[in-house]
C-alpha cells in the first residue's frame, strides 16, 4: 500500500455553456448560463480528521454528502473544501430589456413615494437587478458531488506523491542512522575494557602511595569489582541494539504502507529516547559526537513523520 502525506491540494472547475432543460430535476446552485463552477480542497497535518466546509448557502444541504465522501477516503488531516460559482469573465453584460427597465422604474417610483429620501438606482444597480431577471441555469447536486469526487481523487494523488518523497527522505535518514549505529557498536567493548583498565591503574597508583607499591589481594578484587560496575554503567550495547531494532521496524512500516503515521510517531519518540541515553552514558568524545548526530537526524525524521497519514 502507498504511504500518504497529510499535505495536499487540488482544484477542479466545470463550465456550463448552455442552460439545463427545464424538465430535468434541479435542486441547487442557480446561476446564469455560461458560468464556471469550482471546487478547491486542501489539507494539512492534524492528529485526527478535521473537516471544514465553506459552501454557498444554496449548497448547505450537500454538506452531509460531502462529509461522507471525505470520511470514506481520508483518515487524518485538517481538510478544507470550498465550493464557488462565478460568471465567466469573458461574457459581456446583456442589455436589459425594455420590460425589465419599465419594471425597475415603477418599483423605484413606488419606493420613493413611501421613502422620499431613498437614492436613485445607479447603472450598476440596474444591471445587477436586471440580470437577475434573465433566464438562469440550475445545477444538479450530482454535478457538485462529481466535482468533489474529482477534487478528492486529485488531492489523494498529490498526497501519495508527497508520501513517496517523505518515504525516500526517511529511508535516507534510516541509512545514516544505521551507519552511526554501526560506528558506535565496535566502540562499546573497547570502551568497557578501556574504562576497566583505567580504573584499575588509578586504584593501583593510589595504593602505591599508601604502602610503598604493595597492592593487597582484597584491594585488587575490590578494584576489579568497582571497575566492572563502572563499565556496566557506561555500557551502551543495549541502547544500540534497541535503536537498530526501531530502525528496522520503521523501514518495515514504510514498505508496508497504509495508515502508519501514529506508529511512526511512537517509534521516533523511542529512537530519541535511545539516542539521549546513548549520549548520557557516553564516556568518550566519539560516542558523544555519534549521539548528537543521531539526535539531529531523528529530529528531522520527527518533523517529516508529523505529515504522514
Amino acid at each position: 500500500m502507498p504511504v500518504y502525506s497529510m499535505t495536499g491540494f487540488a482544484s477542479v472547475q466545470h463550465s456550463l455553456q448552455s442552460p439545463v432543460p427545464a424538465e430535468s430535476s434541479m435542486s441547487s446552485g442557480t446561476l446564469p448560463p455560461s458560468a464556471r463552477l469550482g471546487l478547491d480542497i486542501r489539507s494539512v497535518n492534524s492528529r485526527f480528521l478535521d473537516l471544514s466546509l465553506k459552501l454557498p448557502e444554496d449548497l448547505r444541504h450537500l454538506e452531509p454528502a460531502f462529509r461522507e465522501l471525505l470520511t470514506r477516503q481520508l483518515k487524518r488531516g485538517k481538510v478544507e473544501i470550498r465550493a464557488y460559482m462565478e460568471r465567466n469573465q469573458s461574457e459581456d453584460w446583456q442589455a436589459p430589456s425594455v420590460a425589465a427597465l419599465q419594471k425597475l422604474s415603477a418599483l423605484q417610483s413606488k419606493v420613493q413615494d413611501w421613502l422620499p429620501q431613498a437614492r436613485q438606482l445607479s447603472v450598476a444597480d440596474v444591471l445587477r437587478m436586471s440580470q437577475g431577471s434573465q433566464p438562469s441555469t440550475a445545477v444538479e447536486d450530482s454535478v457538485w458531488l462529481d466535482l468533489a469526487g474529482q477534487a478528492l481523487k486529485a488531492m489523494r494523488q498529490a498526497r501519495e506523491r508527497e508520501g513517496e518523497r517523505l518515504c525516500a527522505m526517511l529511508r535516507g535518514h534510516i541509512a545514516q542512522l544505521q551507519q552511526l549505529a554501526a560506528q558506535a557498536a565496535p566502540l562499546v567493548p573497547q570502551l568497557v575494557e578501556q574504562q576497566r583498565q583505567r580504573f584499575l591503574e588509578r586504584w593501583k597508583d593510589a595504593m602505591a602511595l599508601t604502602d610503598g607499591g604493595a597492592l593487597p589481594e582484597a584491594a585488587q578484587d575490590r578494584a576489579l569489582s568497582e571497575a566492572t560496575a563502572f563499565a556496566i554503567r557506561i555500557d551502551v550495547a543495549e541502547e544500540v541494539t534497541r535503536l537498530q531494532s526501531h530502525l528496522q521496524e520503521i523501514a518495515h512500516l514504510l514498505d508496508k504502507g497504509g495508515e502508519i503515521g501514529k506508529r511512526l510517531d511512537f517509534l521516533i519518540q523511542e529512537l530519541h529516547r535511545e539516542a539521549n541515553t546513548l549520549g548520557s552514558k557516553s564516556a568518550v568524545l566519539e560516542m558523544t559526537r555519534i549521539s548528537v548526530d543521531m539526535k539531529v537526524l531523528i529530529e528531522q525524521m520527527r518533523e517529516q513523520v508529523q505529515n504522514i497519514e
